[in-house]
């Protein structure tokens, strides 16, 4: 393919840089054909790469092209990673003085990152900064610590609005502490999605007071039921409320029901119940350091696939009901105050779930995501599940067929909304800051589609 689109370029040179390939045609660095199952998280694949490594073609149909590109570092493999459905992907890797220079047309793009850390060093022991068209774009990247603590397993980061207005992406790494390390490495210029979805369920707040009670349960709870998080759960408005065209869960510092903090979590079981589609969460998220604010999916049967649990036992926090992680569940969005410019996506099941560290699970650079609303949502077919954040893919989860201990998504589920204060992952960073509250997630809209054939 690239052989007969360069043919074409150099024989006419304006079709060329009218169509914005400028220069690419001098090496085989042109955009890889990713459109096969016409997907569009495919279909806006320009460029990718293995880096350190052969030709690969991952889990979700990408096509990565072997590395004979001209980067820097050292090339090296390692023998073990967890964590990733692309394992490949994550074994070889360059290390040292890295720099990205590419050939693409212009326009705007979001740039997908894979590292792994392939050695037991101290967190702290390699530390580095990712520019993009000479501007910081991922910050103080400790690879070991953004992965859980854990090395050798897979990270995944994406970042959003690139522009590239000369004809070449620049890509550079800066340590400040050890060598920048680079596994994989994925261009995608961002499109607008074509396909038509019929809205099929839908909440836009727009009556003031409590939650509509047709759509939504408010889940009323003690402290440490969960995650061992601070907070109790109430129903009362400090906490849940409908306000102004938004649902705000807020969160207070106050003493209540042998609590040190109030806050608000609903969810749509029974009452929007979903098996494969669309879900859009418009959403601004709190800031600071101890929140913890969700949006997600649990199993409407959460029994479907457990195996130890008494009939109707309470499941949510049980030490011995198994209905979680077994019937599985999916974060559409996760984020916590102490390391405020990501936001996470994950499944979770039997086969990988974090009790093994090896979560599945992707993140994306949010800078904006406390002072502007933003666009949370996932696809889920019986084939794969993608997360997004405004419309830019950044964890995809794919159903290999090998049983419901890897893929109990085959069952209705539904969505949860919640802020936690605190919690195993929530003062991961620290102790909770007390002088950040009140603190709320606003929800703008939660809107579920169906593709319309």
């Amino acid at each position: 393919m690239t052989s007969l689109f360069c043919r074409s370029f150099k024989r006419s040179p304006l079709l060329a840089v009218l169509l914005g390939f400028i220069t690419s045609c001098d090496s085989k660095e042109m955009p890889i054909d990713n459109n096969t199952n016409h997907k569009p998280h495919l279909d806006s694949i320009v460029w990718a790469v293995n880096v350190g490594g052969d030709a690969y073609e991952s889990s979700d149909g990408a096509h990565y092209l072997a590395d004979d590109f001209d980067i820097g570092g050292e090339i090296a493999h390692m023998a073990t990673v967890v964590g990733s459905q692309d394992n490949t992907l994550y074994q070889s890797y360059r290390m040292g003085d890295l720099k990205v220079s590419h050939a693409i047309p212009n326009g705007t793009y979001d740039l997908q990152f894979r590292f792994a850390e392939p050695f037991d060093i101290p967190v702290g022991d390699r530390v580095f900064n990712v520019l993009a068209q000479g501007e910081p774009v991922i910050e103080g990247l400790d690879v070991r610590l953004a992965r859980d603590g854990r090395h050798v397993s897979a990270l995944d980061r994406v970042v959003t609005g690139i522009v590239v207005n000369d004809g070449q992406l620049d890509i550079t790494f800066k340590a400040s502490a050890g060598a920048p390390i680079l596994n994989a490495l994925v261009v995608r210029r961002q499109m607008k999605d074509s396909r038509l979805w019929k809205l099929v369920w839908s909440d836009e707040f727009d009556q003031d007071g409590a939650p509509d009670d047709t759509r939504w349960s408010t889940d009323v709870w003690p402290a440490r039921k969960v995650n061992d998080e601070e907070q109790a759960y109430t129903a009362r408005p400090e906490n849940v409320r409908v306000e102004d065209g938004h649902l705000i869960l807020e969160a207070h510092k106050e003493d209540y029901d042998n609590a040190a903090y109030t806050s608000g979590r609903i969810h749509s079981q029974g009452k929007g119940d979903i098996l494969y589609g669309k879900v859009d969460v418009r959403a601004k998220l709190p800031a600071g350091q101890g929140s913890w604010p969700a949006i997600w999916m649990l199993p409407s049967d959460p029994y479907k696939y457990s195996t130890s649990c008494g009939e109707d036992e309470e499941w949510q926090g049980s030490p011995t009901c198994d209905a979680w992680p077994n019937s599985g569940e999916i974060d559409i969005m996760e984020h916590v105050g102490y390391d405020m410019n990501n936001v996470h996506g994950t499944v979770h099941n039997k086969a990988a779930y974090w009790i093994h560290w090896n979560q599945r699970k992707g993140s994306i650079e949010g800078k904006t995501v406390a002072k502007e609303f933003h666009v949370y949502s996932v696809e889920w077919t019986p084939d794969e599940i993608i997360v997004s954040m405004d419309g830019s893919p950044y964890f995809t989860y794919v159903n290999e067929g090998t049983g419901w201990e890897a893929w109990p998504y085959d069952h209705p589920f539904h969505l949860v909304l919640n802020l936690a204060v605190g919690g195993m992952w929530g003062r991961a960073g620290g102790p909770v800051d007390t002088t950040i509250f009140p603190i709320r997630l606003e929800i703008d809209y939660v809107r579920v589609y169906e593709e319309s054939k």
